[in-house]
């Protein structure tokens, strides 16, 4: 897919991972359509940003925990922007909860943001226009959907099932609509954290470092590119799945 003058809607994409992924397509001259939650301050910073990169950039409002206004990202995005050719599944909530700990309303909350949304979003991507409509759909993971373990329970479950998601819909929304997934180990730190969290988590990555966004960045911009890939899920970590 040749990127420059495409619309990309990328879900989170005012805050940290998020914006580091739009300001990259916005570099490779893609039109953003930047969605939010509630960080419309930082939304709107990052597409002013990425506006100043030469390309259209708008931000778009809506709680990914109701399922109407995820459904309306989409018929908004292309109001404004018109058809999207790039759904960046990048949104997520993460909480450090085990099995014992885990209630049923954060067990919902999860699964409705983490991979409800995504799969609604994917499906009103996949029937917008015609059924030839090329596009690209990219969900952001982790690697323990890899390797789950015990402690982030509902998060881990809802990633390891996005990643077989990205296999599904690869083999259903194939030929014309590629999908793939990008499983993230540490690129940044937590709120809050400090560097003894740094060395923690360092002291578990066998290349001795943290990830860097623009790694990230250069990955998405590579599924994109090649309209070969499908059904994959490229691993970023450093090499942390394997120990």
């Amino acid at each position: 897919m040749d990127l420059r003058g495409r619309v990309a809607v990328v879900t989170g994409g005012g805050v940290r991972l998020g914006r580091a992924l739009v300001l990259a397509l916005a570099g490779h001259g893609v039109r953003v359509v930047v969605h939010h939650g509630r960080s419309a301050g930082p939304a709107e910073q990052t597409a002013a940003e990425a506006r100043s990169l030469g390309t259209d950039a708008v931000t778009v409002q809506a709680d990914l925990a109701d399922e109407a206004a995820t459904r309306g990202i989409l018929a908004e995005a292309r109001s404004r922007l018109g058809s999207v050719d790039i759904l960046v599944n990048s949104a997520a909530i993460f909480e450090p909860a085990g099995v014992r700990e885990t209630t049923s309303e954060a067990w919902d909350r999860h699964f409705a943001i983490n991979l409800k949304a995504p799969f609604l979003l994917s499906q009103a991507f996949a029937a917008q226009g015609q059924r030839d409509h090329a596009g690209k759909i990219v969900n952001i993971s982790d690697w323990r959907g890899l390797r789950p373990g015990g402690g982030h329970f509902a998060y881990t479950t809802t990633k390891a099932a996005l990643i077989a998601m990205t296999k599904s819909l690869a083999v259903a929304l194939a030929p014309h609509i590629q999908v793939n997934c990008l499983a993230l180990g540490a690129i940044l730190l937590p709120a809050g954290a400090d560097e003894s969290c740094r060395e923690r988590l360092v002291a578990q990555i066998p290349v001795g470092r943290l990830g860097d966004l623009a790694e990230v960045a250069e990955a998405l911009v590579f599924l994109l590119k090649n309209d070969f890939v499908t059904g994959q899920t490229v691993v970023i970590d450093g090499g942390r799945s394997l120990v």
